[in-house]
């Protein structure tokens, strides 16, 4: 499958019918999905890997890892109604995968991979969300894919490497983040956003 390909598909995944400003619920655009699914998979760690999303919500990358072939794939949200949207998605669409709706605190399940859009920790309610992700993430997996505001980098950084791990891939996007709640000034504002790949060395 080529690239472009997944992308198309990615697009019919369903948004959030009621998107979280609290817990910063944007979804991942497909052609940044797509990307990063691919990224993964020349890796060598999305084919015949169990994959763990982490903050899933309606499943986007849990699709598109589970299309280029995972072995098992497992969806995490704190949201009930994005994990329901999920799950009705993959019924429809006949995918095997697991959707689970729990806090990420609380996981507990192994995995080769970890593919994630972690909140980006921009509202103070929420601040360094992304934290917590990334500490799970090194609990439960040997790769972490994550995504960040490129301005947090270097705090990511400094985590990553207390926590005994190595960042060995970076690669920078501009995620268009459309109008959708009440303080957006902008129809669409595009925010800088990086994304790391993490080896755990579990």
């Amino acid at each position: 499958m080529k690239q472009k390909d997944l992308e198309i598909i990615l697009q019919k995944v369903p948004n959030y019918e009621s998107p979280n400003p609290f817990i910063e619920q944007y979804m991942t655009p497909a052609s940044i999905a797509a990307d990063i699914i691919f990224i993964a998979f020349g890796f060598g760690d999305i084919q015949d890997k169990q994959i763990v999303d982490l903050g899933c919500g309606t499943g986007i990358f849990s699709f598109g890892a589970k299309i280029a072939n995972a072995r098992e794939v497992t969806g995490i949200d704190i949201d009930e109604q994005a994990i329901k949207i999920a799950k009705n998605y993959a019924e429809k669409n006949k995918e095997n995968i697991e959707f689970i709706t729990i806090d990420v605190k609380d996981v507990e399940t192994e995995c080769d991979t970890v593919i994630m859009n972690p909140p980006f920790g921009a509202q103070k309610s929420n601040r360094w969300a992304d934290r917590g992700f990334i500490e799970k993430g090194f609990e439960i997996s040997k790769v972490i894919y994550s995504l960040h505001l490129s301005k947090t980098i270097p705090f990511i950084e400094k985590l990553v490497s207390s926590l005994n791990g190595e960042i060995d891939f970076k690669k920078n996007y501009l995620f268009p983040i459309k109008h959708s709640h009440f303080f957006h000034k902008k129809k669409v504002e595009n925010v800088d956003i990086t994304l790391l790949r993490i080896l755990t060395k579990r």
